[in-house]
This record gives C-alpha cells, sequence and structure tokens, in this order.
C-alpha cells in the first residue's frame, strides 16, 4: 500500500495531516514531533529523523504562522550590501538562496550604496521586521566597523569581514588564490612575470600583489619591475601593458589583479603584435565571465566561488541563529580556470635532465 499523504475524513473528502498523527506514526509525543519538526530541544538523532519520515511519509505541511508563534521566528534573513552593481553580492545571495531554501527562509536584499545612513535604516527597517539574522556583504574584501553593536539577532560578514575578531567573517582566501596564479605560470615554463593591478589603497590589490612577489621569492625568482597599481579597468590594462612594452624589461607573463585589466592587457599586447600565450601568457582575476570568456584569447583566471562563499555564510547564519555561532574569520578556497591564455600543458622535464 502507498504512503498516505492526507487524512481521510468521511465522504472521502481529504484534509492536510495533522502532527499528532505525525507523532502517532513516529511512536513520539506531540511535543517531541514539534521539536524535531521546528529544529528545537536536544534530540536523539534517530529519534528526529523518525518524526521527519514520518511528516514526509504523510505530506505533513506545517501551518507557517503556528510555527512563527511557537518559535518566536520569522523565517526571513536581511541581506546588507554596499555592492551597487551586483557583480558580488548577486552571486553571494544566489549562494545564501540555495542554503536558506532548503529550511524554507526568505532574503530581503538591501542596498546600502555606500551610505552609512541609509545602511542604519536598513538596518533598523530589518529589526522591525523581527528577521531572524542578517549577513552583511560588499564589494570589498577589507575589514570594516560592525555594522552595529549588541544586537539581537546573528550577523555574519561575507566576502567583506567585520573589524570585530568577535564576529563571524567569511572571506575568500585571495592570497591563496594569488598563489595558485603564480605557481600556474611558473609551471607552463615562465620566468618573467609583471604584476598589473588596482589601486595600491585597496586591500584586494595589496594582498594579491604581495603573494605574486612572495611566492616569486620563493623560487628565486624577482617580478619584473614593481608591482604596477592604478585602476580596475580595462584602460588602465591597456595603458600599463603598453608601459610594461616600453620600459625593454623582457616578460613572457603577465598575473593581473581583475580580468578587467586583464582583457586591457590582452587588447595591447595584441595591438603591439605579441602572442598570447605564445608570447606572454596572461592571468586573471575573479572569474568574472563577461570579462573572462570575451578575452581574446579566453582568460585563465581566479575564481573566488562566491556562490559557494555565500552557502558558506548561510549555513554560518542558520547555525548561529540555533544557538551555535562561530565567531572569528574564517576564509574559503579559490580556484583556478585554466583557459587558452595560458595554454593547457604545464612543461615538463625532459628526459635528459
Amino acid at each position: 500500500m502507498p504512503p498516505r499523504k492526507l487524512s481521510e475524513t468521511p465522504g472521502n473528502v481529504a484534509k492536510p495531516a495533522t502532527i499528532s498523527e505525525v507523532a502517532l506514526l513516529a511512536g513520539v509525543s506531540v511535543g517531541t514531533a514539534s521539536k524535531a519538526l521546528n529544529g528545537r530541544g536536544s534530540l536523539r538523532a534517530e529519534t528526529r529523523q523518525r518524526v521527519l519520515s514520518a511528516a514526509e511519509q504523510l505530506g505533513f505541511q506545517p501551518n507557517r504562522a503556528a510555527v512563527t508563534l511557537n518559535s518566536g521566528r520569522t523565517y526571513t534573513v536581511g541581506m546588507i550590501t554596499t555592492d551597487t552593481i551586483g557583480r558580488f553580492s548577486i552571486p553571494l545571495m544566489m549562494g545564501a538562496e540555495d542554503a536558506l531554501g532548503a529550511g524554507e527562509m526568505s532574503v530581503f536584499l538591501c542596498d546600502a550604496r555606500d551610505d552609512p545612513i541609509r545602511e542604519q535604516y536598513y538596518l533598523r527597517t530589518l529589526l522591525s521586521r523581527r528577521v531572524d539574522g542578517i549577513i552583511v556583504t560588499g564589494r570589498r574584501t577589507q575589514a570594516r566597523p560592525p555594522i552595529g553593536a549588541a544586537l539581537p539577532i546573528p550577523v555574519v560578514y561575507a566576502f567583506i569581514s567585520s573589524a570585530d575578531p568577535h564576529d563571524c567573517s567569511v572571506v575568500p582566501d585571495e592570497a591563496g588564490g594569488a598563489r595558485k596564479a603564480v605557481e600556474h605560470l611558473l609551471a607552463t615554463g615562465r620566468r618573467r612575470v609583471a604584476h598589473i593591478t588596482g589601486p595600491e589603497r585597496h586591500h584586494s590589490a595589496a594582498v594579491r600583489a604581495a603573494t605574486a612577489v612572495e611566492r616569486l621569492a620563493e623560487a628565486g625568482l624577482d617580478l619584473v619591475g614593481v608591482p604596477m597599481f592604478g585602476e580596475w579597468s580595462e584602460a588602465w590594462g591597456r595603458q600599463a601593458a603598453r608601459m610594461l612594452l616600453g620600459a625593454n624589461d623582457p616578460f613572457d607573463a603577465v598575473f593581473c589583479g581583475s580580468d578587467q585589466i586583464a582583457r586591457g592587457v590582452a587588447d595591447a599586447l595584441r595591438a603591439a603584435g605579441r602572442r598570447v600565450p605564445d608570447d606572454v601568457a596572461l592571468v586573471g582575476f575573479d572569474n568574472w565571465d563577461v570579462m573572462a570568456l570575451a578575452c581574446q584569447p579566453p582568460l585563465t583566471s581566479v575564481d573566488m566561488e562566491l556562490e559557494a562563499l555565500g552557502r558558506t555564510a548561510a549555513d554560518l547564519l542558520l547555525a548561529a541563529i540555533n544557538g551555535e555561532p562561530s565567531p572569528g574569520r574564517h576564509t574559503r578556497p579559490c580556484r583556478l580556470v585554466i583557459r587558452d591564455s595560458t595554454g593547457f600543458s604545464p612543461v615538463r622535464p625532459s628526459s635528459g635532465e
């Protein structure tokens, strides 16, 4: 006999299964069934699973209004961002929604537009809506002041981090990503690596440049010239590449601090008759498909795995909502995506070596 999805009443009129029926099928009390379904209380794993299985077998659907009243939760989460164009916050939100959707939670997205007054307005609005927690994000990875003091709900910082070490922050391992980029260039036989990146005051630019210099030094090599700091733009990439070409300091690879910069570099190299990757290998950072795939040739790039980072932030927030906070700075690894701009085959030692 197939599992029964609905209770039946006289006249064969189906009605939704009740929590009492779930409890009866699972062999537990109504109170225990309620705790298992709402994720509360200290229950044995097998007891909780038995209740969940019974609920699934009966097609039990909890009354959301009743759950909210009984648990004090609204099953909503706020996300406050300063990333106006959504370059970083949208993938983060997609990842967070993937994780939160499994718990049937909704996300309110608030764009503070780098305005502290607007940010505090949204914070007050979210608190008045009794959200269960807040994710704070933005377009820069450097630490920022906490969004508020002694807040009544958990807060997780994603992509950006909080300056308070007691807060929970999830950030990409940019240094690890930069190391992967340089190691890939070394593996393809490049030894004269230049670095073009964004503003020196920008945390990401500084971290990526310092790591490139450090990793090359470990291999007994120097960066070609000094790190070239400028803007996060194709125009700066073109300008910087022309400066490199005019310096008469040979180079066979360029590691760029962003895909936008790398695409500009590719344009300038092509205009100068330098072939990528034959003459110069090229690596970017961000794996922004709009730039990386449109680059000629398609660009090898470091992916910060923003959706995965958003899922991690949401998981940490859910744990904090359930009374299991994880304070401190959490890093997630970056991934190198190899495309035509560096070639695909690493240089291998000949049999005579």
